[in-house]
């Protein structure tokens, strides 16, 4: 008989106290020899058992399963560097040999992993084939890289433990991430085979640009040489030492301007290739150099990936400042400009229409002023211009990370007048935008109208839009959302009232904006009318409707538009996909009839920044300009104030709060409103690595006239530029050098005094930022004398910008590392070690995987003939835990063990059952019954103590006849009666015996009374 499990040990070491049963019986059977022999050895027997089941218990002793059913896990690679037929074909032999050689009867089980830098699950293990797809669902979002480690760690995790486990990989083994090695023993020690499927590389040229070498310092106007390192791979086709022709192009960026630096046929030979170029930089800025390599012959390259490589560096020179304004308003600030420039400050004017594209572009800059823009400008639909995230992250990441200074200007279309609210913006400047101050009467009510338009993702636009304009609004503005239902128009939160405060309720709004389905409204006048009753009932100071609509629903009557007339509340009107002339006509009639825009698009994506501009209509009140203006007072000692006594008078300013940081300097205040946390006028802090303030009034051009005649304009404003500017100095005693090695850069700064000698323990800081502007941690080091080192992690390719502080006032190194590409694309072939290594792990109680015959784009029978679910694996164990019964078992026999020591039990009554079962004659049954027997005896004794009566009757013989004797009737004793008194004295006497059996038990229970007294 076969069970289905086996017993195991947890601890198997406290199996050495079963040595412990001889001794058990030695002593057991001299100590319980009085119980008879049997009842002796049942009682050792199970004094054993409890003793064995104690000690399986200390083992911790566990039920184990095995079962020889197998979980096969395909491992794919789906990197770039393998040609997409193949990566194809993968597929097709995951569904064939599955198809192949699952045995259902086992109940085998299937799954796929597919991964590139990331690793993803396709199709978990289950019972069954591979369905026919032939695509696959999971979409890696980065296969710019070849990470095995990741894929393999996932697989262990993804395969059932009740079976046996193999891991099937198809790659070319080029990994170039992670550690596939130390993954693969972890996984063959845990039991798992591990199959590969070789992906061989294609025989062929192959070229790539390996890098453009600059020089880490470089001067203004002084020749340098560049360095394009080429490298030819592989061999042509026909000749291996024939070169490879093609046409070599260099290109400078700056500014967001190209430059054609070089272009020239060129001729490779095997191996590294170098092209000097001699150059010279005449301006300092940022400058991108470009180096592209194009074959001749598709042949000689067959990668395109990797034909360019790229370069960055930074010239600086004297302090330069960009100064971003409206397209135009460089009037406005014309002044301002001159009087920076007056000062030695380099100032490029930039205009929204032409904003920086990079991150690269901002560096040649020490600070960045916002002159008084708004995040969105522009009248009509083609003139509209916006700052976009990616650009607002930019600035800050400049300033926070890179140390340049950012100033904001104020004005009509500045701050939270400007539609900064809410934005990253913000979170880089010493004042909020927001006002939260109750007692600030500066509310606006802004709602909405939404109707499902034919506009390709109509509703997910509109949801957007939404979106984009509540997150303009302050806390204490007021926003609602008129949309049409199945069930008539609907205001989607605030009930009847409709319109609600933004503070506390923004992130619900923005939830049921995520939940809004607007449908085709019939009519504009019902959720009109709704829309201006809630906007009446609201005490705002400044209130807008905005209607998206493709024009076709009914126009509203006139005394809605009457209604909207008489309460000053404007109208903007959005026509998206509009049926035609008469449509677009009924939204112009109602934007210009209440006095405000109409915007017609024909892309969603123009829309968030149509909403973003109109949204700022509601935050006017946020301009503060009181009647006869104010002076502002001077209220820090700052460096930025430093030799100007006072202000002169100012006509306006916009609004802001101050937030509530140690950090923030208020340096000049308005004595209006009455709230100071509000007045703000001058306010600076430190932001990171940089410096931000803020201007809350104008330049000159509208609040300001007052202070282009005043002579300290220019030392107030040369002053706070100069104190925000990134500090600037000769940095030749300092030298920063960069170095790629495999995924990481090795960050080297070597620092010389002016006598050449080394300069020790300076305290070195340093950030980065990488292509997508998120932070690096970066942390210098001495490692030598005057020498610090640093290094961050790269994972993706592009420009990484590095800034090094050497120390407090020195002036900052900047320098930028790019990546072209990624390792991915670097031209290797299959790494055939790597594979033949990873089949060659043997796992624990198994045999060694097997390589297998290449992969090609069409499957071959000698490949799918591999049975990928054969056997040479450890059958796979299911356990478990055991103990707690065997305690339990150990305890009820122990009680067992107690009573054959104590209770003798007789066994005859199993003889008498038997026999009456068959049928056999019964004894009579002879009854021992101590309690009857002690009863019986004790009769017999009273019947011993009883005294003998004193007169016994004799009979007498009167005539000595027969007869006479035996008539007895002249006897004195024979007389009628004497036969009933002999029966009352036989009855007397039978009373007697009673009372007495009486007495006596009266006697015991007062002897045991007095026993238990004692």
């Amino acid at each position: 008989m076969t069970f289905p499990f086996r017993l195991g040990f947890e601890s198997p070491d406290y199996l050495w106290w079963l040595v412990a049963l001889p001794l058990l019986w030695w002593l057991g059977w001299s100590h319980l020899r009085v119980l008879g022999a049997w009842r002796r050895v049942f009682a050792l027997i199970v004094r054993t058992v409890v003793w064995a089941a104690i000690v399986a218990a200390l083992a911790g002793v566990q039920l184990v399963w095995t079962s020889d059913r197998i979980t096969v896990m395909y491992v794919l690679d789906q990197s770039e560097s393998i040609p997409s037929a193949k990566r194809t074909a993968m597929l097709d032999y995951v569904i064939e040999s599955v198809r192949r050689h699952r045995n259902a009867t086992r109940g085998d089980r299937a799954g796929i992993i597919v991964f590139g830098r990331d690793a993803m699950i396709e199709i978990p293990p289950y019972d069954d084939n591979v369905p026919p797809i032939r695509r696959l669902e999971s979409l890696l979002e980065r296969t710019d890289a070849t990470n095995l480690e990741t894929a393999l760690n996932l697989a262990q995790a993804s395969m059932p433990e009740d079976t046996s486990r193999r891991i099937v990989i198809v790659t070319d083994g080029n990994e170039n991430m992670g550690e596939a090695r130390r993954i693969g023993s972890r996984i063959v020690d845990a039991g798992i085979g591990i199959d590969v499927v070789p992906v061989l590389k294609e025989a062929g040229g192959e070229v790539l640009v390996e890098k453009i070498d600059l020089p880490s310092n470089i001067r203004k106007g002084q020749p340098f040489e560049a360095r394009i390192v080429v490298d030819r791979q592989g061999a042509k086709p026909t000749d291996s030492d024939e070169p490879v022709s093609g046409r070599l192009r260099v290109k400078q960026k700056v500014a967001g301007e190209e430059a054609l630096l070089l272009e020239q046929t060129v001729e490779l030979q095997p191996g590294k290739n170098v092209f000097p170029l001699q150059h010279k930089i005449d301006q300092p800025a940022a400058y991108t150099y470009e180096a592209e390599f194009i074959a001749d012959e598709d042949e000689d390259d067959s990668l395109k990936q990797n034909n360019s490589a790229t370069g960055y560096t930074y010239v600086r020179g004297k302090g330069r400042v960009l100064l971003i304004h409206g397209p135009e308003d460089i009037g406005d600030f014309e002044l301002l400009i001159a009087t920076l420039r007056d000062s030695n400050i380099e100032v490029t004017p930039m205009p929204t229409t032409q904003l920086f594209g990079s991150l690269a572009e901002l560096q040649p800059y020490d600070a960045v002023i916002l002159a008084g823009v708004a995040r969105v400008s522009g009248d009509t639909t083609q003139t509209i211009t916006s700052f976009s995230d990616d650009q607002i992250e930019m600035l800050v990441r400049n300033t926070q990370q890179l140390g340049a200074g950012l100033l904001m200007i104020g004005g009509p279309d500045s701050l939270g007048a400007g539609g900064w609210t809410g934005t990253e913006l913000e979170k880089a400047m010493p004042v909020d935008f927001q006002i939260k101050n109750t007692k600030v009467q500066g509310v606006g009510a802004l709602a909405l109208i939404m109707h499902a338009s034919e506009m390709a993702q109509g509703n997910y636009w509109q949801k957007q839009i939404s979106i984009a304009a509540i997150e303009q609004l302050g806390s204490a503005d007021q926003a609602g959302v008129v949309h049409w239902t199945i069930n008539g128009d609907k205001w989607l939160w605030g009930g009847s009232k409709g319109m609600l405060e933004v503070g506390p309720n923004r992130r619900a709004m923005l939830a049921a904006v995520g939940r809004m389905t607007p449908g085709d409204m019939p009519e504009f006048d019902p959720a009109m009318r709704m829309a201006v009753a809630g906007l009446v009932r609201s005490d705002a100071s400044v209130k807008h409707l905005i209607i998206i609509s493709d024009g076709d629903p009914g126009a509203p009557t006139n005394s809605v538009i009457k209604a909207f007339q008489d309460n000053s509340i404007t109208i903007s009107t959005v026509a998206v996909e509009s049926h035609g002339l008469s449509d677009s006509r009924r939204l112009q009639d109602i934007a210009r009839a209440t006095g405000g825009k109409y915007y017609a698009v024909k892309s969603g994506r123009a829309l968030p920044g149509i909403f973003q501009r109109e949204a700022r209509r509601v935050t006017r009140p946020l301009i503060y300009e009181p009647p006869g203006g104010v002076t502002p007072q001077i209220i820090y000692p700052h460096p930025i104030v430093d030799g100007v006594d006072s202000l002169p008078p100012i006509t306006g300013f916009v609004m802001t709060q101050v937030k509530d940081s140690p950090l923030v300097q208020v340096v000049a205040q308005s004595p209006k409103p009455s709230t100071p946390e509000n007045a703000t006028v001058l306010a600076t802090w430190t932001y990171g690595l940089g410096r931000s303030a803020v201007l809350t009034t104008d330049a000159g051009a509208r609040w300001t006239n007052a202070w282009t005649g005043w002579p300290g304009y220019e030392k107030l404003h040369s002053q706070l530029v100069r104190w925000l500017m990134r500090p600037t100095g000769d940095t030749g005693q300092f030298s920063l050098a960069t170095q790629v090695r495999d995924d990481m850069v090795d960050v080297i700064v070597t620092a010389l005094g002016e006598d050449d000698s080394f300069l020790n323990f300076l305290e070195v800081g340093g950030s980065v930022l990488d292509p997508e502007l998120q932070p690096l941690m970066l942390e210098m080091e001495q490692t030598a004398p005057g020498r610090y080192e640093g290094s961050f992690p790269i994972d993706r390719a592009g420009t990484y910008f590095v800034n090094v502080i050497p120390g407090d006032g020195n002036a900052p190194l900047s320098a930028g590392v790019t990546v072209p590409y990624s390792e991915e694309f670097r031209y290797r072939e299959t790494n055939e070690t790597l594979i033949a290594q990873l089949a060659s792990m043997t796992p624990d109680g198994g045999e060694a995987g097997l390589v297998t015959e290449p992969l090609e784009a069409t499957l071959d029978d000698a490949l799918l003939s591999r049975d990928t679910f054969r056997g040479g694996l450890p059958l796979a164990r299911r356990i478990r835990d055991a103990w707690p019964w065997f305690v339990l078992a150990a305890c009820v026999l122990f009680f067992t063990d107690v009573l054959v020591r104590r209770v003798a039990i007789r066994f005859g009554f199993l003889k008498t059952w038997w026999n009456r079962m068959v049928g056999e004659a019964q004894p009579e049954a002879t009854t021992v019954a101590r309690l009857d027997q002690l009863r019986q005896t004790k009769e017999d004794v009273n019947k011993q103590r009883r005294p003998s009566p004193r007169f016994e009757p004799e009979s007498i013989d009167i005539g000595g006849s027969k007869e006479s004797g035996v008539d007895g009737l002249d006897s004195p004793l024979g007389r009628p009666g004497d036969s009933q008194d002999a029966s009352r004295g036989s009855s007397s006497t039978s009373d007697q015996d009673e009372s007495s059996a009486t007495s006596y038990t009266e006697r015991l229970l007062e002897a045991k009374r007095r026993a238990k007294k004692k």
